[in-house]
């Protein structure tokens, strides 16, 4: 339980470095007063998060040492990162996520030990805990559904409706999604028709990232488009790009592909294991692996930084996947470049623009881009009691390694990665061999 007061807007703004908020942020902390039911749609890359995140810490309660409120998401990517995002804020209200891959009994000692305010959850996790009963929700007042045309699903609908049945203190439900919907489940209970529920569409306002993005069209001779693809990174160069494909199975053959050309990249699929994900996830984000070849996971959720490129090997399946996609680039105020790869026998779908270009591609190809950072794997981790600092005194006094030597540095629960400077990491792995980081010697090795 805490007993601080919440911090105030101003607080939390001056804590992220923000200047100020968007006019969809502003416009969704209004609409929170009208104590409404509310759906917000607006493009991905536009801080939906923080929208409602915002909001929401000043209506949580400092004295009421149970949850109080609940965020469902429909992939563990997303609630890891709303989980950061809220712990980024600076807040005295602790937070809690909860997905598949990991046991449930860490996650109930957590939430036994945290006693958190806000819960962040898919929805097969927290039914789960709901039916063993290791979760009070009986103080559970606000529900937000994010994706929650995901969420809401033919699949996912079983789940929650039971878990809407579980609250029975909820009386505010929030909606977000970058699509809209026709219609939402009677189960969800928005207060009167889904017609007079507050909604804020920023869908189609003049600055939803439309004009920031660059569509363009690339035709492989083959219906095997693998050659297609590896031309077009060649003359993308080392700019972080992502690659969607339809299959999980079709995502590690090409990610297999490029790695026989000397691509550097990493692959990213619901059939990996979760570790193995967030370390391929780590190091794209780092820069060590600058193209990212995966299914529609990646469409979701996932807050990375500078994408520049898209490319779609595979037609997406609908008009909502395409802008889910897209919105991996051209966020905020940046531009990115979305890339449409057509074989012999396709053609693009009605909803893709008119204004597509087509693009073609030189006949002499530069040679592939090699990245400017590696990865450093430490064997120890949070509950080793490492801390970022622990890591970035080691590297520098150990390693030898000057301040701009070192990138990103992440410390998670048994492990620990940090990127270092290609043309140094074989130096650094020299000098740390068998030295001891905080007292205890552990596996230091290049992150494959």
């Amino acid at each position: 339980m805490t007993t601080t007061a919440p911090a105030t807007v101003s607080d939390i703004l001056l804590h992220l470095g923000i200047q100020a908020l968007t006019p969809m942020q502003e416009a969704m902390r209004q609409a929170w007063n009208t104590n409404r039911d509310l759906v917000l749609l607006s493009p991905t890359g536009t801080g939906k998060t923080l929208a409602y995140l915002l909001p929401l810490s000043q209506t949580l309660k400092p004295d009421c040492q149970e949850v109080q409120a609940i965020v469902l998401t429909p992939s563990r990517e997303l609630a890891r990162q709303t989980e950061q995002v809220f712990r980024s804020m600076g807040t005295p209200f602790g937070v809690v996520s909860c997905y598949g891959g990991r046991p449930t009994m860490d996650e109930h000692r957590q939430m036994r030990a945290l006693r958190p305010a806000l819960l962040v959850a898919t929805p097969g996790r927290l039914g789960d805990h709901l039916r063993k009963g290791n979760v009070d929700v009986s103080a559970v007042c606000t529900l937000i559904i994010d994706e929650f045309d995901k969420c809401l699903e033919l699949g996912f609908q079983d789940e929650m409706e039971e878990i809407l049945a579980s609250l029975p203190g909820l009386h505010r439900r929030v909606l977000l999604s970058a699509t809209d919907a026709e219609q939402i489940p009677r189960f969800v209970g928005l207060s009167g028709s889904w017609e007079s529920t507050a909604r804020l569409d920023f869908l189609h306002k003049e600055d939803a990232g439309e004009s920031r993005l660059g569509l363009s069209l690339v035709r492989s001779p083959q219906k095997d488009k693998l050659e297609t693809l590896f031309a077009l990174l060649c003359t993308l160069g080392a700019s972080p790009t992502l690659v969607f494909a339809n299959y999980r199975e079709s995502v590690d053959r090409i990610a297999c592909f490029l790695r026989e050309r000397k691509v550097c990249c990493g692959a990213f699929h619901g059939g990996m294991e979760q570790d193995e994900r967030e370390r391929t996830l780590y190091k794209f984000c780092n820069g060590t692996l600058p193209v990212l070849i995966s299914t529609d996971l990646a469409a979701r959720g996932l807050d990375i930084e500078g994408v520049e490129n898209v490319i779609h090997y595979h037609l997406p399946s609908s008009p909502e996947a395409f802008i889910h996609r897209n919105g991996r680039t051209a966020r905020w105020d940046a531009a990115g470049n979305s890339y449409v790869l057509l074989g012999p026998d396709e053609a693009c779908p009605d909803w893709v623009p008119d204004e597509i270009r087509e693009v073609t591609l030189p006949a002499s190809l530069p040679p592939i881009a090699r990245p400017i950072w590696g990865t450093i794997y430490i064997g120890k981790g949070k509950k080793d009691k490492l801390s970022r600092a622990d890591v970035v005194g080691f590297l520098c006094k150990k390693g030898g390694l000057n301040r701009n030597e070192l990138g990103r540095v992440d410390v998670l629960p048994h492990f620990s990665l940090a990127a270092v400077r290609r043309e140094r990491l074989r130096q650094v792995l020299r000098l740390v061999q068998g030295e001891k980081i905080k007292g205890v010697k552990t596996r230091i090795e290049e992150a494959l």
